[in-house]
């Protein structure tokens, strides 16, 4: 049962970045390895980590179309919905770029500033595989670098037996964790590699975990290196980025995922206990959160909870992500929801309201969110999945002081500087670099900006 308690009752630790064991040492190892030994630590730890470890890291082109090909044939649904997603989601990151400007301003006389967004030549995506393989993750993460430009985008992903090596797999009792096959094609997920290939990325390698992360950030002999690294994964993986931050850029440091939903008695129960299940169902440590000032919705929505999950197919990781880390926070108003969200700072946060005044001020109340879902029919699933958003948000608070992933990750704001010789502008500035290269102590500063002076002359 989820636990309903009152706002005065939400202890200090619920607002603090949440840290689920040890992973640092083991993930330093790994990529100390990978940046040492490059392919030959990347198929030791695919042996070690996977249920293959092919000769060659690469999936062909062949198999991408393949892959596609099959899905459109055999289940057009799936192939339509994705395409669908991926036309969206092009869409609004497209409309992103459109809004980062490119410009050049005379500030003052004969001096001109100005800024310029150039993509990153390569970008490397990580899209998970573990149990619920997400095929959406690379419509969310190579989508926003195709809109931005990027010369060349890199997938890893981790790897499958390939189905011309099954035969030998079954025969030898190969192809499980612990009993990898050894050798073989490369090969992943079917339906990532039709996403992959629908989306545009330009190389697919069968490689997982936090070495797949190392290979990105260093390069090997097989996996060229990369300027930025996005996409979810496990602890390891999360770890991995945090530390090749410097060597690469990277899209954020991800943790459980959460969800927390301001409603008020018009919501209905059924939708508001789906909508916390279905951020459950991802891991036993998601954190599912609803606010209200409505003790009576509270405890329908608690009711509805437990008739959903008896009949849910995920219920055994959604039942214990709703007793340790689900909560029912029954305030004193709506404006108090708003200020423990504000606190909070979630990756997902929906406003389970009617439409008018009273959701308007709510709306205009909260500010630290990945993405705000305003009205009961604006699921959050809808984000996750088909409706133009980027689905990986920040998380454990981080909602405090970044966004999700956009255009922007791939971008690079440049700025540059012109000026005319002998021009008001040109003449204070290196006036003013001179007397602040003074009060500094650095005489060459001083130096650089008066020998321009002199050639104007000026002094």
């Amino acid at each position: 049962m989820i636990k309903i308690q009152k706002a005065e009752e939400v202890e200090d630790a619920f607002f603090e970045g949440r840290d689920f064991g040890p992973s640092m040492q083991t993930v330093q190892d790994v990529l100390s390895d990978v940046k040492k030994r490059k392919d030959e630590a990347l198929k030791e730890y695919s042996a070690k980590f996977d249920c293959a470890a092919p000769a060659f890291f690469e999936v062909s082109k062949e198999d991408l179309r393949e892959a596609a090909e099959d899905l459109k044939k055999n289940d057009r649904k799936l192939y339509d919905a994705l395409c669908y997603s991926h036309d969206l989601a092009l869409r609004f990151a497209k409309k992103q770029k459109e809004s980062f400007d490119d410009f050049e301003i005379e500030l003052e006389e004969g001096l001109f500033t100005g800024q310029k967004n150039i993509a990153v030549k390569r970008a490397g995506v990580y899209v998970p595989a573990g149990r619920f393989p997400l095929i959406s993750t690379v419509i969310m993460t190579v989508t926003p670098a195709v809109a931005a430009g990027v010369d060349e985008i890199i997938l890893c992903t981790p790897p499958r037996v390939h189905h011309e090596d099954k035969e030998r797999a079954l025969k030898e009792g190969l192809g499980i964790p612990g009993k990898p096959l050894v050798g073989g094609k490369a090969y992943a997920d079917k339906n990532i590699m039709a996403a992959a290939w629908i989306c545009g990325a330009n190389r697919v390698f069968a490689l997982g975990g936090s070495q797949a992360i190392g290979a990105m950030a260093f390069g090997s002999q097989s996996i060229p290196q990369c300027d930025v690294i996005v996409g979810p994964g496990n602890k390891f993986v999360a770890e991995a980025k945090k530390l090749v931050y410097g060597q690469v850029g990277i899209d954020m440091v991800a943790g459980p995922t959460e969800v927390f939903i301001i409603a008020d008695k018009s919501a209905r129960p059924d939708w508001v206990a789906a909508d916390l299940l279905a951020q459950a169902e991802h891991d036993i440590v998601a954190q599912p959160i609803l606010a209200t000032n409505d003790r009576n919705l509270a405890e329908k929505v608690a009711e509805e909870i437990e008739r959903q999950l008896a009949e849910l197919e995920t219920a055994s990781v959604a039942k214990q992500s709703i007793a340790s880390f689900g909560r029912i926070i029954v305030c004193n108003s709506l404006e108090e929801a708003a200020a423990i969200a504000n606190r909070k700072a979630p990756e997902h946060l929906e406003l389970a309201m009617e439409e008018g005044e009273e959701r308007d001020k709510i709306q205009a109340l909260v500010y630290n969110y990945g993405s705000l879902f305003i009205g009961h029919n604006s699921a959050e699933v809808f984000g996750d999945y088909a409706a133009g958003l980027n689905h990986t948000l920040p998380t454990s608070g981080s909602a405090r002081f970044t966004g999700g992933l956009s255009v922007r990750v791939f971008l690079k704001t440049v700025t540059t500087l012109r000026t005319r010789a002998g021009s008001k502008g040109c003449i204070q500035s290196a006036q003013a670099a001179g007397i602040l290269g003074d009060a500094e102590g650095l005489a060459g500063h001083a130096k650089a900006a008066r020998l321009r002076l002199s050639d104007m002359g000026d002094k």
